[in-house]
């Protein structure tokens, strides 16, 4: 498993238990990796259709999808 993968992971598990919304660097922050490699897994987590992005001024808040 990649660097990427292995972030996707930890942002999922961190999306699925905090549900305001949080930012790329927060991400970040929270995964110990750059800015980059979180947006890369965010960029990729979109891609699959499992994440919501919402723009909000500047700001973009990153959410897991809702399961129906």
């Amino acid at each position: 498993m990649g660097k990427v993968e292995k972030v996707i992971e930890q942002i999922k598990g961190i999306l699925r238990e905090d549900n305001r919304g949080l930012t790329i660097q927060e991400l970040a922050d929270k995964t110990k990796v750059s800015r980059i490699t979180a947006s890369m897994a965010l960029m990729k987590l979109e891609g699959l259709g499992l994440i919501e992005v919402r723009v909000i001024g500047n700001c973009k808040l990153n959410y897991l999808k809702r399961r129906a």
